[in-house]
């Protein structure tokens, strides 16, 4: 459990990528670029115009390596997986618990507490670092208020919009986290479908980047990604992994961004605007911030609930594993995971 698979993101146009042997191999105008050992990889992101052979899928698919398929720009486009794997009892208990209002409630609710208990730290983190201001203190109070409320009820609705009072509290002094190059990157709301700022542009490519990592650690221990607690069930919606996510928002996809602009790592041009006003990040943008992510999974931190290090890119399947756990009732609840 504790060995480390990485992610292989696939983003030169036109890429050929082919099974060898027990080897990945990525080819570029017929010229092999890169060879890696499939038993080393977790996962492959293929972004735009990459082609795949059967051969290699199908070897992907005996090796549990998922495939993904994303726009250049990081739109989620498809997903490759072998047969489904655990137990079955496993997804038809995740069932049950989903059609059961008080179940879900529950699940909901211990998402919502993990999810605000996250930010709470990371707007606490700042102002350890750099210092409040009347809108940061502000914000604070309201995300601990609403955090208090959470605790009290029972109402999966009423968890919903709770959820929303606290992220439009974060959001609102999201801006403040910037330090650096504050021409070339202002944030003054969260938007989306499609981003309408490099801020939200960058925020929505990485989030796209943790609910893939999500959905694999799920699919890997036998769980159903499409069926969900907090994210109710919608054709085509992985609402489980965007359950599981929550927890992962803040301290990880939010920092590494935050970081990526204060360090300078990426900047202005690092993006482009299409023709409906759309601003995405582009070729060396992605390359920068998958680079910054990669490495980021592979730092070690204590895991609270299991008492030992743990790399972070391992945190998805442990919270998987953890989940599976608590749907089979050896747990009585989630761990949803807190840093210390």
């Amino acid at each position: 459990m504790k060995r480390h698979l990485n992610t292989l993101f696939v983003m030169t146009q036109g890429s050929y990528v082919h099974k060898d042997n027990d080897n990945v191999v990525v080819s570029v105008d017929r010229q092999e670029r890169l060879r890696l050992p499939i038993h080393t990889l977790g996962s492959i992101v293929c972004f735009g115009n990459i082609m795949c052979s059967p051969f290699l899928l199908g070897h992907c698919a005996d090796n549990r390596v998922s495939v993904a398929f994303l726009t250049e720009h990081g739109r989620y486009l498809a997903r490759v997986e072998g047969a489904t794997k655990g137990n079955v009892l496993l997804r038809r208990q995740q069932y049950r618990m989903a059609d059961d209002i008080e179940t879900s409630t529950r699940v909901a609710k211990q998402i919502v507490v993990g999810k605000i208990a996250n930010t709470i730290m990371q707007v606490q983190r700042f102002i350890r670092e750099h210092g409040a201001n009347v809108e940061v203190e502000g914000a604070l109070k309201t995300l601990r208020t609403v955090a208090k409320k959470v605790e009290r009820v029972n109402d999966i609705d009423a968890l919903r919009g709770y959820e929303g009072e606290a992220a439009k509290a974060y959001f609102s002094v999201f801006n403040d986290f910037i330090l650096n190059n504050k021409g070339e990157f202002s944030f003054s709301g969260r938007n989306r479908r499609p981003p309408l700022d490099r801020v939200n542009a960058l925020l929505s490519f990485i989030y796209t980047i943790v609910l893939h990592d999500v959905q694999s650690g799920l699919e890997t221990v036998g769980l159903d990604p499409a069926v969900g607690y907090l994210h109710r069930d919608r054709p085509g919606r992985p609402s489980l992994a965007l359950d599981m996510m929550e927890e992962f928002r803040p301290w990880l996809a939010d920092r590494v961004a935050i970081g990526l602009i204060n360090r300078s790592q990426l900047r202005a041009d690092d993006f482009e605007e299409s023709q409906n006003g759309a601003v995405l990040l582009n070729d060396t943008g992605r390359k920068t911030l998958l680079s910054t992510y990669q490495n980021r999974k592979q730092e070690e931190i204590m895991h609270p609930f299991l008492g030992e290090k743990v790399t972070i890119g391992t945190l998805f399947f442990i919270q998987a594993l953890l989940f599976a756990r608590f749907v089979r009732g050896d747990l009585d609840a989630y761990p949803v995971y807190v840093p210390r």
